[in-house]
């Protein structure tokens, strides 16, 4: 069967690009450790010599609209564009052509739809910075096919977040059940506190840092059940009105287990967010 050689879970800011690839008098001041803590965040996919990237992320009404809107939907198809207009205008992000892993992505479809979950498909998805961003950061090279895994996180009625733990651990079951002998890293993207078009948005840190603190424990330490004692769908207005990218992270606990503590945990005070960087080695870490 497949190995799961890495869970990885992070922010997924998409100035990164931008800011790391200026010329010298054009960085911002805060570029130099950014870039550092990226480097070292990294060196654990690389690390974990993976074959096949399942990538958690959530389309910013990109493709995705409210005429039709799944809750969760994983991607089939052979090849993935990725990328959009305003990502380039915005953060001067890159067009990318990614191979997607079709045995996988049907493997993973007709599992979850057998182990509870109605999954929606796509075999035209096209990806943006929730996926383009981790790749720019963990795995530049563009050169693992994936099996893009999207989840609503914008449009309400929004799934449970207990919800989102479930999906993680059967992401988890589908991944370790897949009869092949690659190894897989799950990559998921999410939020901190967030807040987006508010008043809140561009402060010296994210809008809640007692919010952010008690995320980066709950995920750092695998503890789901605290978490889920405290997060529901009203509790994360309260934070910033798009910290429901949360969810995401919480999905990642899923994957990576209860009481899983990450091998990796680095974060990062930016002008109006946390960025946060975790990884596990399921299997232990690699040599």
């Amino acid at each position: 069967m497949a190995t799961l050689a890495a869970v990885i879970a992070s922010t997924h800011h998409p100035f990164y690009y931008k800011a790391s690839t200026a010329p010298p008098e054009e960085r911002p001041p805060f570029a130099d450790e950014w870039v550092a803590k990226i480097m070292a965040f990294r060196e654990t996919l690389t690390r974990a010599r993976p074959d096949v990237l399942v990538m958690v992320g959530s389309d910013h009404f990109h493709q995705l609209w409210l005429d039709n809107m799944p809750q969760f939907l994983i991607g089939k198809a052979p090849f993935y564009d990725a990328g959009y207009y305003n990502e380039e205008r915005e953060f001067g992000l890159p067009r990318m052509l990614l191979r997607g892993q079709e045995d996988l992505s049907a493997h993973m479809l007709r599992g979850g739809i057998d182990g509870g979950f109605d999954l929606a498909f796509s075999n035209e998805l096209r990806i943006d910075h929730s996926i383009t961003c981790p790749i720019i950061t963990l795995r530049p090279e563009a050169d693992l096919p994936i099996v893009p895994v999207y989840t609503n996180i914008f449009a309400p009625p929004l799934p449970q977040p207990k919800r989102f733990v479930q999906l993680g651990r059967m992401i988890r079951e589908l991944v370790e059940s897949w009869p092949s002998d690659l190894r897989v890293a799950v990559v998921g993207t999410g939020h901190l506190s967030l807040e987006l078009g508010g008043p809140r948005q561009f402060g010296p840190h994210g809008p809640d840092p007692e919010f952010d603190r008690k995320a980066v424990e709950w995920i750092a330490s695998g503890d789901i059940e605290a978490s889920l004692a405290e997060v529901t769908l009203d509790s994360l207005w309260t934070p910033g009105n798009a910290t429901h990218g949360f969810m995401d992270f919480m999905l990642m606990m899923g994957v990576a287990g209860e009481g899983a503590k990450a091998d990796h945990v680095d974060t990062l005070d930016l002008f109006h967010t946390m960025e946060a960087y975790f990884t596990w080695y399921p299997a232990g870490a690699p040599e």
